[in-house]
């Protein structure tokens, strides 16, 4: 795992720095913008691209330096998204950097953002594997993106709604989960030429691990350190997320509580109102009801690892990505 990551990496350094080159090479004064896509790259898991790795190696494949250049493409597309997301949501910080829009405005972000989808597409079709591999991925690669933004704009639509429960696993599923693990896994064993079974039982796996990851994300929004984090823990707060812990919170929380809560969100939120907040939700014990949540779709994935057979690297791989993705909620 820390192998792919590696190859991964120096994937996307070359392949960056050289499209940072061609721009800045069309004129000097594009340099800021060319620097700030770099550093938008920068840093991360690579969660993406090892789940469309190995789904390509759960389909049966070998190893192949193409599929982690078509592997290391999501990663583009996830750092457009943050790009996006953060203007969304004014948020200052990134991975412990400031985001590309407080460095050089919304205008020329919305453009890093832009420039970074087509950074993506350009990485995937020249990765080196066969077209007609490729081909077969179009319909997934669509699909991605258009779960993304339909998760992006109900959560802006319901952004200060009444807080409903299933209404945020939806965003859940289409925002985080399906261009986190399911969509990336799905295009990596649909370009390896995936049997139909395994593709259902990878689709069972990555779906209640999806949410299990967003669900993780919600608890470290509110409730995890910044230094960890890499961003403010005001944000989801101040932005009154439409989030699963919102919700039953408001759900589970006293009369007295429930109309406390509902009091600090009508105002805004600084670091005084959100510990009064992260009170509230640890008396009515939501926290440790979302940890179980996300315990319950991790065994559901385990299941669903369990009920197919793939070749044993790609099965041990699987499954220790369960952990990365759902461990210190």
């Amino acid at each position: 795992m820390s192998d792919l990551r590696v190859r991964v990496d120096r994937t996307l350094e070359k392949f960056v720095e050289s499209e940072v080159a061609a721009l800045v090479a069309l004129e000097a004064e594009l340099a800021p913008v060319a620097e700030q896509a770099r550093v938008s790259v920068a840093g991360g898991k690579r969660i993406r691209p090892a789940f469309c790795y190995w789904g390509w190696r759960a389909a049966g494949q070998p190893d192949a330096e193409p599929m982690v250049r078509a592997a290391a493409s999501l990663e583009l597309v996830h750092a457009a998204a943050i790009v996006h997301d953060d203007i969304i949501d004014r948020s200052p910080l990134r991975r412990g950097r400031a985001t590309a829009h407080e460095r050089l405005g919304d205008s020329l972000a919305i453009m890093i953002g832009d420039l970074l989808l087509t950074w993506a597409g350009e990485l995937f079709h020249t990765s080196g594997l066969p077209r007609t591999f490729l081909a077969r991925a179009v319909s997934a690669w669509t699909a991605m993106g258009r779960e993304l933004i339909a998760g992006e704009c109900l959560e802006i639509l319901r952004t200060g709604a009444a807080p409903d429960v299933s209404r945020s696993m939806q965003v859940v599923r289409f925002k985080t989960g399906s261009y986190t693990i399911e969509w990336p896994l799905r295009i990596g064993a649909v370009l390896g030429g995936a049997a139909p079974a395994v593709l259902e039982a990878l689709a069972a796996y990555a779906r209640p691990l999806g949410e299990a990851f967003q669900l993780r994300d919600d608890l470290w929004g509110v409730f995890g350190d910044p230094a960890d984090t890499g961003k403010s823990s005001l944000d989801d707060l101040a932005g009154r997320k439409p989030t699963a812990l919102l919700a039953l919170t408001l759900e589970r929380a006293c009369a007295e509580d429930r109309a406390r809560l509902q009091e600090l969100l009508r105002a805004p939120i600084q670091d005084a109102e959100a510990a009064r907040i992260r009170q509230i939700m640890r008396r009515s014990g939501t926290p440790d009801q979302v940890r179980q949540m996300i315990d319950d779709r991790a065994a559901a994935a385990r299941a669903a690892l369990e009920r197919v057979r793939l070749p044993p690297e790609a099965q041990g791989a699987l499954t220790r990505l369960i952990n990365e993705v759902t461990a210190d909620a």
